[in-house]
């Protein structure tokens, strides 16, 4: 007998979540099971928030995160206030541009706060500076790379400023590539390394959330898309990072967080807020009103 089953094609629908715990714990034991996870809300139908980052003013946590609607396939950045409590208080979008937004790293240097999304169907990599912190955000360099950057993850190590990318091109790359550049100043000029792709592998090359410093080498959250894209968070731990030179080895996957539930499909994003960890997970919406987009 024929089987007359059609599998009907998934969408990623993701969700933020928020652990007291810092990164580097989690990194080497995983969510822990005491440290209750305080989740976002779930957005409306063919709607997701993922990709968070945090910043820390006036004793305040600002969420920034990509906000996503399937029916116009196109990502803004929105900013949350968290509460005492972690509460959501007040939520904004604060950067919207003709072409998809994601991935919004934000930071302080050189005594200002900046923004680095994802911005790779513009053809460029652009910096904004916050003209008016939280609201207002103003283009302030664009970082020439050599390729539009995907998921472009700055650091300071060595003296240097570097960013952790992706490129552009056939899906592979784009989720199984690593690339390096290297800058004296953030707003450059940048020099590509003369290893890119220093990493080719699906398993842990596309970088994933906040890069922090341990024994004074980078730790760099990268994506696990063997099995689905995003499926896991492992961490590369670098050994040797220079102009000329890279090595690193990639952790095992992380587990899914306490109470993911049904969104324990996928794992993409584990970005450092001081004593807070962010992340995202997602689940893979195979309804019919997923498969029409209606």
């Amino acid at each position: 007998m024929s089987d007359w089953r059609v599998r009907i094609p998934g969408r990623d629908i993701w969700r933020v979540g928020l652990v007291e715990a810092p990164i580097a714990d989690i990194a080497r034991r995983g969510f822990p099971a005491d440290a209750p996870v305080r989740w976002l809300g779930e957005e409306g139908r063919l709607k997701f928030l993922a990709d968070p980052f945090g910043f820390w003013r006036d004793g305040r946590l600002h969420l920034f995160v990509e906000a996503y609607d399937y029916r116009t396939r196109h990502g803004v950045i929105e900013t949350i206030e968290l509460g005492a409590d972690f509460t959501p208080i007040r939520r904004a979008v604060v950067l919207k541009e003709p072409w998809h937004l994601s991935y919004p790293q934000v930071f302080a240097a050189d005594g200002e706060i900046w923004m680095l999304p994802e911005a790779y169907r513009s053809g460029a990599v652009t910096l904004y500076r916050a003209a008016a912190f939280p609201d207002v955000w103003e283009p302030a360099a664009r970082l020439e790379l050599d390729t539009p950057a995907i998921d472009a993850t700055p650091f300071r190590h060595d003296g240097l400023w570097w960013l952790a990318y992706s490129p552009t091109g056939p899906q592979r790359w784009k989720q199984g590539r690593l690339h390096f550049a290297f800058a004296e100043r953030l707003t450059g000029p940048w020099r590509t390394h003369p290893g890119n792709p220093v990493r080719d592998t699906l398993a842990s090359s596309r970088p994933g959330g906040t890069v922090w410093i341990e024994g004074g080498l980078p730790r760099l959250p990268v994506q696990d898309c063997t099995r689905t894209y995003g499926g896991a968070i492992r961490i590369l731990n670098i050994s040797r990072l220079t102009p000329e030179r890279f090595e690193a080895e990639a952790s095992a996957p992380l587990g899914s967080p306490p109470g993911a539930g049904r969104y324990a499909h996928g794992l993409h994003t584990l970005s450092s807020c001081g004593p807070v960890t962010l992340f995202d997970v997602k689940r893979i919406d195979r309804s019919l009103w997923g498969a029409r987009g209606d």
